[in-house]
């Protein structure tokens, strides 16, 4: 090997490794593991700051590389919008055994899957669509702060830059390739400013073919900063770190009290779907006395104790009442099918929904002690007040905007001997190098941050009234639940009342069967239908009312499973696959 060409050779070692190590350590930080994982400990660390029974989502996601498709680029995307000629309709036969079709329709097919509240709760908060779709903001609030405090940690970064110039001079061309590169930490700082330390490293040399072989190679440290005095500093600098900081707060409060509306609404469609069933259960009883009523005023009529027409009475109202079963089976399907797909199963799954016995203890509170709660405890009321501070730094932030701008810097180099052509990394401190300066902007044009100013105030005021409406409508919220479990306990006494009123009246007619008119008999199955399905209704209703008054006042927790958490020792969970009294 040529002298001139081993030499240049070794002269482009060190720049060869300035090269390579950025890319290695680039390469080291590609995984998605260790952000994930990162990312854990945020949640966690703001989750336990809620309550130690919170506890924060976890979640694994697919590979960013997987979710390539090569359908994703295309510019003309296919629609499915058939012509009217080129659909089907065909009429069905107006004959047709309409019943037996419905019944083939709603009977569904496969295996069943037995379902509790319990089940139910803790499905629709591990796959619930709605679900996932609240924990995902969370998690994305997460990675929202993780970006702003990456801001401010010290990052590494590196820059080459690769040239070639050439000119030609007379007869002959100079062709020069210049590469620099420089390697470095930046620190940006929260009450303002940023300091840099680099290494910078340029290295030249002569492409021109020949005798002559001309190569150079500089290199410096670096150590510069500017930091802000008026415009600029103080918290104002880190304001989005502030803002990311509280967001992810409100949003595990958000999360949180997502997860409890969610308790409740789901335990509510369970309860409305067992009130749907027993109203389909007291529709057949009513169904099978009618058939009953019928064969008996036919035989009756046929004996000549009857008129013919009360056997058209009978009938009428027993037609009436199979119309009406066959509403309430297909509306019970229609919720049962919402149902499932709420809580994240599939809508072709057959379940079957276990009964459940009231164990929630009716609340001994008054209002004064219901408000107390519910504006001490409510998650929404805390994010909606803590927001208005967020409107004040907002007013503070925008007044900082009208000082002058009066920002310091400095600067302090390193380099190698200007003398030698290749230097190396052989720093020479004779040759040391600084510079500081201030400069100061007057503030001579502040129309726009003066207008800023104004719409902070007016936004901050608009805050406040939210935040007092806000607080007033939890007052209400809260007098209005302890109102609702007064008045579904008086309706179900009523209810039940109702019920046993009617079932004495029926079991008289039973009696005096011979002297009551097939009417009088229908009017009393009427009447005890009307009321246990009252009854089941407020039953219903006083559940659910009791679910939302612990809800309103902010006493509800839920616990990872999706059960709720006894409040004080009290368990407030309902028991399973126990027959409603």
């Amino acid at each position: 090997m040529e002298p001139s060409l081993s030499t240049s050779m070794s002269r482009m070692k060190i720049v060869r490794i300035v090269f390579v190590i950025p890319l290695l350590a680039s390469g080291c930080r590609l995984g998605m593991g260790s952000i994930d994982r990162r990312i854990d400990r945020v949640l966690a660390e703001r989750s336990g700051e809620l309550s130690r029974t919170v506890e924060p989502p976890r979640r694994s996601w697919p590979d960013a590389d997987s979710t390539d498709s090569p359908a994703q680029a295309d510019k003309r995307i296919p629609t499915t919008n058939p012509a009217p000629d080129e659909l089907t309709y065909v009429p069905a036969d107006e004959a047709r055994d309409a019943k037996a079709r419905l019944d083939d329709l709603l009977d569904e097919q496969g295996e069943v899957l037995p379902l509790t509240l319990a089940d139910t709760l803790r499905l629709s908060q591990t796959q619930s669509r709605e679900y996932l779709s609240a924990q995902e903001q969370y998690i994305i609030a997460a990675i929202r702060l993780m970006i702003q405090r990456h801001t401010f940690d010290p990052r590494l970064f590196n820059t080459t830059t690769v040239s070639v110039a050439g000119a030609g001079s007379d007869a002959s061309f100079t062709a020069v390739l210049n590469i620099m590169n420089e390697l470095g930490v930046t620190k940006q700082f929260e009450r303002g400013g940023q300091l840099a330390a680099s290494w910078i490293l340029n290295a030249s040399e002569d492409l021109r073919t020949g005798a002559t072989d001309r190569y150079t190679q500089s290199s410096e440290l670096v150590l510069s900063g500017n930091f802000p005095l008026l415009r600029g500093a103080g918290s104002v600098a880190s304001e989005s770190l502030i803002q990311a900081e509280r967001d992810l707060v409100y949003a595990a409060r958000d999360f949180e009290r997502f997860r409890r509306q969610l308790f409740v609404s789901i335990a509510s469609d369970y309860i409305r779907l067992l009130q749907q069933h027993a109203t389909i259960e007291n529709q057949q009883r009513r169904i099978d006395s009618l058939q009953r009523l019928q064969d008996e005023t036919r035989a009756k009529a046929e004996a000549g104790q009857l008129r013919d027409f009360e056997i058209s009475i009978a009938q009428s109202d027993l037609l009436s009442a199979q119309a009406a079963l066959a509403g309430l089976q297909d509306q019970y399907r229609l919720l049962e099918d919402r149902f499932k797909i709420r809580i994240g199963l599939p809508v072709d799954q057959r379940v079957t929904l276990a009964p459940i016995l009231l164990s929630l203890p009716d609340p001994a509170v008054e209002l004064d002690q219901a408000t107390r709660a519910a504006l001490d405890y409510r998650l929404d009321l805390q994010n909606t007040r803590d927001r208005v501070l967020d409107a004040r730094r907002s007013v503070a932030n925008a007044r900082n905007a009208l000082l002058p701008d009066l920002n310091i810097d400095a600067r302090v180099g390193l380099p190698t001997d200007p003398d030698v052509d290749d230097a190396g990394v052989s720093f020479d401190p004779g040759e040391l190098n600084y510079s500081a300066g201030a400069t100061l902007q007057l503030p001579l044009d502040r129309l726009n941050e003066r207008l800023q100013v104004r719409e902070s105030v007016i936004q901050l005021e608009q805050q406040i009234r939210g935040y007092e409406q806000a607080r007033d409508n939890v007052v209400i919220d809260a007098r209005a639940a302890v109102r609702a479990v007064e008045l579904a306990r008086l309706q179900l006494t009523l209810a039940e009342r109702q019920v046993e009123t009617n079932r004495r009246r029926q079991r008289g007619q039973s009696i005096d069967r011979d002297t009551i008119t097939p009417q009088e008999i229908v009017d009393t199955q009427n009447a005890l239908l009307a009321s246990e399905n009252a009854r089941d209704q407020a039953r219903a209703d006083l559940r659910i009312a009791i679910l939302n008054y612990i809800l309103s006042t902010g006493q509800m927790r839920v616990l990872p499973d999706g059960r709720i958490a006894p409040i004080g020792g009290l368990d407030l969970m309902p028991a399973e696959d126990q027959p409603d009294p």
